[in-house]
């Protein structure tokens, strides 16, 4: 099942995707992963063309958590070493945009990069979790690119400014509540020409250890969205260019670079 968040007249509305259509549901995105049967909230009446709706990001977190190299073949890429635990950082809810949205190259920098990335959307409460439990804390699965100002990441030797400006977290289009997430291609076109791609099943933690590793450093909240990692092939945007982040049972995530 695809839930989706759009807009149309200027009001927010949740419902189910169904290729090209969507019918829309009278719960939230997160009673909907928690709800036994979704089809007692569905508004039979209410069906909408994908291409005549504003699509929004499909939840609203409170925090975006995400992962410093968590693909295998991306640290052989870089050289670096696997590491013992995952690496951890924040980017704030401010930096979250949707699909078809504008990604502002900031002033302040020279080098933005791209990184496509499996995003894991957090259904309840989630703290202390036991790994052989997380599962039950995972409502589905969208796609994130995780916008970098590399060569103020470089200057600052932490990566909080150049995680966070305002634009650089597209997430969407939907999130998949049933899909395998780790045996899932994942792929990156910049202007139509491929850049990144992988399998997650590539992937150093996987996320049920990074729900257990995170839960039992900060609370996850319903909403709130965990960033597992970018394969290799991470490179740079420039002002009008155009980047999709396709993960095959999600479905593409398409972005635009303006000043």
């Amino acid at each position: 099942m695809k839930l989706i968040r759009f807009s149309q007249d200027n009001t927010e509305k949740n419902g189910i995707l169904y290729d090209e259509s969507m019918k829309e549901i009278s719960c939230s995105i997160t009673d909907a992963f928690n709800a036994s049967n979704i089809d007692t909230f569905l508004k039979e009446d209410k069906t909408y063309d994908v291409d005549k709706v504003k699509i929004l990001p499909p939840v609203k977190p409170s925090k975006v958590v995400c992962i410093g190299l968590n693909y295998r073949d991306h640290a052989r890429e870089l050289n670096m070493e696997i590491p013992d635990e995952p690496i951890i950082f924040i980017k704030p809810p401010t930096s979250v945009i949707g699909h078809l949205d504008q990604i502002i190259y900031p002033p302040s920098s020279n080098e933005v990069d791209y990184e496509a990335e499996l995003a894991v959307v957090i259904s309840k409460e989630a703290r202390c979790v036991e790994e052989k439990d997380a599962i039950e804390y995972i409502g589905g699965y969208t796609i994130l690119n995780d916008v970098t100002a590399r060569d103020l990441q470089r200057k600052d030797t932490q990566w909080t400014r150049a995680k966070s400006f305002d634009t650089f977290c597209p997430l969407g289009p939907c999130i998949e509540t049933q899909l395998d997430p780790l045996n899932q291609e994942i792929s990156l076109k910049l202007n139509d020409e491929f850049k990144q791609g992988s399998n997650t099943k590539n992937m150093i933690f996987g996320p049920q250890r990074l729900v257990n590793f995170i839960s039992n450093v900060m609370t996850l909240y319903p909403g709130d969205v965990i960033a597992t990692g970018t394969p290799p092939g991470v490179g740079s945007m420039n002002i009008g260019d155009v980047v999709e982040v396709e993960v095959k049972s999600v479905g593409v995530l398409k972005n635009f670079v303006r000043n």
